[in-house]
């Protein structure tokens, strides 16, 4: 008794809630809930809770037997009868106020009036559905706030370790704010704005601000070292990186632009969000920052602060400079070789698409994926829906030829591992068509009577979703158990392959429609674009490192660490069952475009050392006390920003910031250790050459 009263509030409670259909509120206490049986004299029914319905034991025994005979069991009744749901159909738009329905108020709502205010001990409320699944994703994304002032504070620590200087430390982090606000500005200008994926965005431009803003200081403090006024290190300062920096910033800026041949729009919002950030930052750290910087003062006791702390990197760099040489750069290729021999292997097993049950942008467990999770275990209609579309002639419905083409198809699928039930317009009639005789199980069967067929089709209305208002469109419903990578692309190749096979020329069945339908349609678009988008990235970085070294050589030794990186996070992403989805795909192309200006900070020293006659140890010795360090600071601001997403509330964000952090890492890591084993070997004729005169 006390649960039916308890269910007939919360019906009424989301009845009248701004923003639902109350047309399509259902539920047992719907007055469309409806059963009918057959009896001597034909046919009997009602609604499933009768007016005068009291709840005592009597009138819940009469209940049960009318949910069943209504056939909601597992539908709006759990199998077990442990559950009983209420569901409603949203309208677009709020009708009082006439604008667009505020999914993440509505969020609120169900959680205020609804769980909070009917949930008991003994009566739990589980809640799902789209507007609740964006309101939870919005109410994890207000952590990016707390995220981005993390960041903020240990990039400036990071920044102030190396500087020495509490104004050079100051400098980049406020550039890098600049940029962000412009950037901010630039998308509202553009009429954009920031889904929950794109959030991390100005975490990013920010994080890439402050890493090369970490170039600018490292060369300013060493300037100024040598004796130079603030000016005139300020001058040598904005000469000697604004050729790198802005081929590393471009290159960025490209790496990003590529994601616009993926054609899913949250992707190409990105894309534009992230080339507009990286395009501020052009400005905002190779001219903003020396022009900040030349106004600034050094106390007396900089300079010899710096002279201790060079000393000790210095020290540490000592023990990196045998790695240019060719015997010990031979053992870094050959471990760099089985390592990428071991990550081509494992990449090979990544997936396509989410390889979690739940909402994917969710943890699992999160109470979104719990309910969801007991939602799908008592029911039997699960929440990951596919449609298939068949079009066809009008009143198609009369048909046999075509109404039995779609019962065999839905047959076909129905036997599918991963399928939980289906439900098409067939289906429904065989059941009408039993009524009308008997109900015996023998007639449940689509008749090649036109008559007969359209006395079982005809009751159906077209509000139901199984035909449109003349029968020439008619779906087939596909209940998943999960929307896993495997159990999608299973369902959908042994639907393309039956399609394949079942050729028509009065009806064509069209993939696909619902909820999992787009992410399928997400997951085609993620592998047709994977490979090409690489290509794009590689191709770009390539061609503007070729017009700014001039040297083939150069350019594979700055390409080779990305690409071993590039394998390594895949299987990476294999071994931490990280799907590669519309969330993660764009990681790709952002750590390779951002990941290159490592490369691109110590090849440019070195190519200079070397064509004025320097040996490669020796200049590879000085390039690394030149600009090792802030390559280093670099990668661990970058990656030390990223990894704060980690802790996100968000599933996604957790799976970028530990692909990011990974591969900012590595790539620093690579540029340091790798790039001068692969020189070693590149410039080893001509080092010999050297060496003999």
């Amino acid at each position: 008794p006390e649960f039916f009263f308890l269910l007939k509030q919360v019906h009424d409670e989301l009845f009248f809630l701004e923003g639902v259909n109350r047309a399509q509120v259902s539920s047992l206490f719907s007055p469309s809930t409806r059963f009918i049986e057959v009896v001597e004299d034909g046919f009997s029914g009602g609604p499933v809770i009768p007016a005068d319905f009291k709840p005592d034991m009597n009138y819940i025994e009469l209940v049960r037997q009318n949910t069943i005979k209504a056939g909601v069991v597992g539908r709006l009744i759990a199998n077990d009868f442990s559950c009983a749901m209420v569901s409603a159909q949203l309208l677009e738009k709020n009708p009082k106020t006439g604008a667009r329905l505020n999914y993440i108020q509505f969020a609120k709502e169900l959680e205020a009036k609804i769980r909070d205010k009917y949930q008991t001990d003994t009566i739990r409320i589980h809640i799902i559905g789209f507007a609740k699944m964006i309101g939870d994703i919005a109410e994890g994304a207000k952590g990016v706030v707390l995220f981005f002032g993390i960041a903020i504070l240990i990039s400036f620590v990071l920044v102030y370790i190396y500087s020495l200087s509490v104004k050079l430390s100051l400098i980049p982090i406020l550039c890098s704010f600049i940029a962000v606000i412009w950037q901010l500005g630039l998308l509202r200008t553009i009429g954009f704005g920031i889904d929950p994926m794109a959030i991390l965005v100005p975490f990013l431009v920010f994080a890439i601000g402050v890493s090369h803003g970490m170039q600018m200081i490292n060369s300013m403090g060493n300037q100024v070292c040598d004796g130079l006024t603030s000016l005139e290190a300020a001058h040598i300062t904005f000469r000697n990186l604004l050729i790198p920096g802005g081929i590393a910033l471009l290159s960025d800026a490209v790496g990003f632009l590529t994601l616009l041949l993926i054609k899913i729009g949250m992707i190409q919002e990105l894309a534009i969000n992230a080339s507009l950030g990286v395009g501020v930052i052009i400005f905002t750290n190779l001219v903003l920052l020396p022009v900040i910087m030349s106004y600034l003062s050094f106390d007396k006791n900089y300079k010899s602060k710096k002279e201790k702390s060079t000393n000790l990197l210095n020290s540490l760099w000592d023990k990196f400079v045998p790695l240019s040489r060719p015997q010990f750069g031979s053992i870094i290729i050959i471990l760099s070789l089985l390592i990428l021999a071991w990550g081509w292997v494992e990449g090979q097993n990544m997936k396509i698409g989410d390889l979690h049950a739940g909402a994917p942008a969710l943890h699992q467990d999160s109470r979104y994926n719990l309910d969801t999770a007991l939602i799908v275990e008592k029911f039997s209609i699960g929440v990951d829906v596919i449609s298939i579309i068949v079009e066809t002639i009008p009143n198609a419905t009369i048909d046999y030829e075509i109404m039995n083409a779609i019962d065999q198809f839905q047959w076909h699928l129905e036997n599918v591992d991963g399928v939980q039930s289906t439900l098409t317009l067939s289906s429904v009639s065989k059941i009408i068509n039993a009524g009308f005789n008997e109900g015996t199980m023998k007639w449940r069967v689509l008749s090649q009577n036109t008559s007969v067929l359209s006395q079982a089709t005809s009751p159906i209305p077209s509000s139901s979703g199984l035909l449109n208002s003349d029968g020439s469109v008619m779906p087939i419903i596909i209940f998943l158990k999960d929307h896993k990578a495997e159990t999608i692309q299973t369902v959908i190749n042994s639907a393309k392959a039956y399609i394949a096979e079942h050729q028509s020329s009065r009806y064509q069945f069209k993939l696909c429609s619902g909820p999992v339908g787009v992410m399928a349609a997400q997951n085609e678009a993620v592998t047709a674009a994977q490979v090409p988008m690489l290509v794009w990235v590689y191709g770009v970085v390539i061609f503007l490192c070729i017009i700014t070294f001039r040297s083939v050589k150069a350019v594979f030794c700055v390409i080779a660490p990305l690409v071993v990186v590039s394998v390594l996070a895949q299987a990476m992403m294999s071994v931490l069952k990280i799907g590669l989805t519309v969330s993660t795909l764009p990681i790709f192309a952002l750590g390779a475009g951002i990941g290159v200006d490592y490369g691109i900070y110590i090849i440019t020293p070195m190519l200079t050392f070397l064509r004025k006659g320097t040996s490669l140890v020796d200049a590879y010795a000085m390039t690394l006390k030149t600009t090792g360090s802030a390559v280093m600071f670099t990668g661990l601001t970058l990656a030390v920003g990223v990894s704060t997403w980690i802790f996100s509330a968000l599933k996604f964000q957790v799976d970028i910031g530990i692909l990011l952090t990974f591969m900012f890492l590595l790539n620093m890591l690579g540029a340091i250790v790798l790039l001068p084993a692969l020189a070693s070997w590149a410039w080893f004729f001509e080092q010999r050459k050297l060496h003999k005169s």
